[in-house]
């Protein structure tokens, strides 16, 4: 197995990681985000990914990190045996997630382990499906909404469409009664901001009890046609914060399936692979595990860079177009925009069935598409707006 130069460890951190970390991996930055599209960073990313294989060989990569052990995958095969193998020998709560996601849900599936995780992770499978509640109901009222509002201005903006996508989840997740409480999901916002600095930025323990005590008093309502309903408030309060943080996700997920005049589900999917809101997929080996005859030890960090398995031209040839025909099944095991295996996002059809439907019901009233292949490798979803058909 190769270990990358000094040199080439450098480019993976000022190419790939850095820029990613520095658009937001909790939640996006609007100013980073329009620097990045402007110079196609994720294009530079992939382009310095293909490097290293055509350099390296498609084995793990490992990167000279003073007293880490980091390997960077290189192939959609090994991809596919990380995700397969998680949570044991692969961790899902690596040292990172654990410092960025304990700023506001601490007691969260996805930096769980043990017993402690597979009973959280049986919560979300059982609340998050779709057709225990009425999701396609929600959103069309919701989107309906939005209609009106963009027929009166003319024009569908992304703060037009994040204001009403937040109406939608509120209650989804928490029903009617939380609709209009935009200060849960703005304080909500805020311990986001601070998550994306990981370690680097204090607890704000008092802003996080506000968040909880407001949450539980929402979900202790558990209003009926709300997830909130399907669970007792204790056992949901833990889970929720993530659920609304998916949201955040979902939405840009479907502002950008507009703007390629995505359709259903198919279209949720592939916004998914093109600019996959996930682009960095951290596993930490909890024992030693063998890659191609070599043994890397116990606490490995290992790094799946989706944008990289979603967008090369060396592999896919469809890689900077439109696709759904991928979808529901891809056949190349790289291709993760939800995950995969047994840490695969439990509230992935939850997305598609409301996302699916706030796209179909908006796509026919703007005039889209906008955009055509080659699509860009980085798409700042802060930045796109579509004006109507004039259809009334």
């Amino acid at each position: 197995m190769a270990v990358a130069s000094r040199l080439d460890t450098g480019r993976a951190f000022a190419k790939v990681l850095l820029p990613t970390v520095a658009k937001g991996v909790i939640v996006r930055r609007r100013g980073v985000t329009a620097v990045a599209e402007k110079v196609q960073a994720d294009a530079a990313a992939v382009a310095t990914m293909r490097r290293f294989r055509a350099r390296y060989g498609p084995e793990p990569l490992r990167l000279r990190v003073t007293g880490r052990s980091v390997a960077l995958l290189l192939d959609p095969v090994d991809v596919a045996r990380l995700l397969a193998d998680s949570p044991s020998p692969f961790a899902l709560a690596t040292r990172e997630k654990k410092a960025a996601l304990a700023h506001f849900q601490p007691h969260g599936v996805l930096i769980s382990t043990g017993e402690e995780r597979a009973r959280r992770r049986a919560v979300n499978e059982d609340v998050l499906r779709p057709d225990k509640i009425d999701v396609p109901g929600i959103v069309a009222d919701e989107a309906d909404l939005l209609l009106r509002h963009v027929r009166s201005t003319g024009r569908l903006t992304w703060d037009a469409f994040a204001q009403a996508w937040w109406r939608a989840a509120r209650r989804i997740v928490l029903g009617s009664f939380a609709r209009e409480d935009v200060e849960l999901t703005d304080v909500l916002k805020t311990l986001r901001g601070n998550a994306n600095w990981a370690y680097l930025h204090p607890r704000r323990d008092a802003l996080r009890e506000r968040f909880e005590e407001r949450l539980h008093a929402h979900l202790a309502r558990q209003e009926p046609g709300s997830l909130a309903s399907l669970g007792s408030p204790d056992e949901l309060q833990g889970q929720a914060p993530h659920w609304l943080f998916a949201f955040d996700a979902a939405g840009i997920v479907t502002m950008r399936a507009l703007a390629i005049g995505g359709e259903g589900e198919a279209g949720i999917w592939e916004s998914a692979r093109l600019w996959p809101t996930t682009p960095v997929i951290l596993r930490e080996s909890t024992e030693p595990t063998r890659w191609h005859g070599t043994w890397l030890p116990a606490g490995t960090t290992f790094v799946v860079f989706a944008p990289y398995f979603h967008r090369d031209p060396d592999r896919l040839s469809y890689a900077d177009s439109y696709a759904p025909e991928n979808w529901p099944a891809p056949s190349d095991p790289g291709l993760v925009p939800f995950s995969g295996g047994p840490g695969i996002c439990p509230g992935r059809d939850l997305v598609l069935v409301a996302g699916s439907t706030m796209l179909d019901a908006l796509r026919d009233h703007l005039a889209v598409p906008t955009l055509r292949a080659p699509l860009p490798a980085t798409l700042n979803h802060f930045g796109l707006s579509f004006v109507t058909r004039g259809d009334g």
